[in-house]
């Protein structure tokens, strides 16, 4: 079965009501099962249980916690048994939303007490997808009437959207959906960003590459929403016509393993298939290795910046330059770079700053 799990997130008064029912009609009519998780804060906040009620906030976020696991699970479940063979599960908001509303030393309390480190909680999810509260740039839209559990202001509505984003900052699959355009829009993007990552009708990738002068990490590493990740990248025995590598990939000892699966269509596209696997799958298809390429190692730092997401890879065999990525929906879709970023040049059709290529020409 093809069962993905994605969450629906956003600042308050972003339209995600209105999103998830955009998303019921559209994957229904696809062919998928579409199965909606209800958000757990607005659950347990209507039925008598909040922050203001609990004990301490601690108390209250450990209950938002193991609730919002356990339907996930049990939609999980469901899932696994449904009659037809596509299932979209989406969540309105995610685990990791519930971040935003601790300081650090309660949120590593909250994760101890449910047995999970902050990157299994995050990449659990295939792909996140972050709807701007309309507090940043449609504020004659904000309003507080469509949500009894809603209290805040545009002021600390804006301050929330970026606190949401900086959350999920470091997930290998982002996308910001703004006010640019009016909701009606903004939802079709948000149909057509689901519809591209399900790879429908086929899973193609549009991704751009950019030789920068090396950054500056201390920069990088104090903004709010730019992420560290550590990745080992190793390459599998295949013939000419595909590349299948697989990663390690998290921070702080804690890692998730993905297989994929690269075929080039054109100068900007390719076809990619990305499966998450268990560590031990992880071990075993490293014993397939292409012995003629090295692993790469790399720290990827995950920035999202006007509402683009940029990822910049830092090599430890370049001390002056860095690759910089990003995906999009459509190849002319504007780059508005971060000015702390030099860029030199685009590089997206040169081999000599492809991973596979560094495998086995990099410096030692």
């Amino acid at each position: 079965m093809d069962i993905t799990k994605i969450v629906i997130t956003g600042g308050p008064c972003a339209g995600k009501t209105t999103a998830l029912s955009w998303i019921m009609n559209s994957f229904t009519e696809k062919g998928y099962v579409v199965l909606i998780v209800p958000e757990t804060a607005t659950e347990l906040i209507n039925g008598g249980v909040a922050p203001w009620t609990c004990k301490t906030n601690a108390d209250y976020q450990f209950c938002q916690m193991r609730l919002q696991l356990e339907k996930e699970k049990v939609f999980e479940q469901a899932a696994r048994v449904m009659k037809k063979d596509k299932v979209l599960i989406v969540c309105d908001r995610g685990a990791l939303d519930n971040k935003v509303y601790m300081d650090d030393d309660t949120f590593e309390e909250v994760l101890r007490s449910v047995n999970v480190n902050e990157v299994e909680l995050r990449d659990s999810y295939d792909a996140i997808f972050h709807l701007v509260t309309a507090a940043k740039g449609a504020e004659e839209f904000y309003t507080l009437a469509n949500n009894k559990a809603r209290t805040e202001g545009i002021e600390e509505a804006a301050q929330m959207d970026d606190k949401f984003i900086a959350a999920w900052t470091g997930h290998p699959h982002l996308r910001v959906i703004d006010n640019s355009t009016d909701f009606t829009e903004k939802m079709k993007r948000l149909i057509a960003e689901i519809t591209s990552f399900l790879g429908e009708p086929e899973p193609m990738e549009i991704e751009r590459n950019f030789l920068v002068e090396y950054p500056d990490l201390k920069w990088l590493e104090s903004l709010p929403h730019c992420e560290k990740v550590e990745i080992i990248q190793t390459y599998l025995k295949v013939d000419d016509k595909e590349e299948i590598r697989v990663r390690q990939r998290g921070s702080n000892g804690h890692y998730i393993y993905y297989q994929t699966t690269k075929r080039r269509v054109s100068d900007y596209k390719r076809i990619e298939i990305e499966r998450r696997i268990t560590k031990d799958e992880y071990l075993n298809l490293l014993m397939n290795a292409d012995t003629s390429l090295g692993q790469i190692r790399k720290d990827r730092y995950c920035l999202t910046y006007n509402n683009q997401y940029f990822k910049i890879d830092v090599y430890p065999f370049w001390s002056d330059k860095a690759i910089m990525e990003i995906e999009l929906r459509d190849i002319n879709d504007k780059v508005t770079f971060p000015e702390e970023i030099k860029v030199i040049k685009e590089v997206t059709n040169l081999p000599e700053y492809k991973n596979s290529y560094l495998a086995k020409h990099k410096p030692e």
